[in-house]
């Protein structure tokens, strides 16, 4: 399999991590009301979709990046690659945009 790295260019997948779902980039806030709940949410309950979905790759023998990868997971086909750190700043972004002002 070929990871199209965004800064390096194709690279054989060998030379990255799996590191699992996406979404653990999403962390819960952790002095809402209801922060036991989230963290247990977070850390236990995983979904195993069959299609499209969205994983963290560490370019481990590489340059060290962490990458958010868009793969279908039926047929292996990479969809997106993109630096973590650019999706979680726009993730940022949009959390404090909805943030009510004070």
């Amino acid at each position: 399999m070929i990871i199209n790295h965004p800064l390096l260019g194709p690279r054989d997948a060998q030379e990255f991590t799996y590191l699992g779902d996406a979404g653990l980039m999403n962390r819960p806030y952790w002095l809402s009301e209801t922060a036991l709940q989230q963290f247990h949410d977070y850390l236990y309950l995983r979904k195993n979709p069959a299609g499209e979905h969205r994983e963290l790759w560490f370019h481990e023998q590489g340059d060290r990046s962490w990458l958010v990868v868009t793969r279908n997971t039926t047929t292996h086909e990479i969809l997106r690659v993109e630096l973590a750190r650019d999706v979680a700043l726009a993730n940022k972004a949009a959390n404090t945009s909805q943030e009510p002002q004070q």
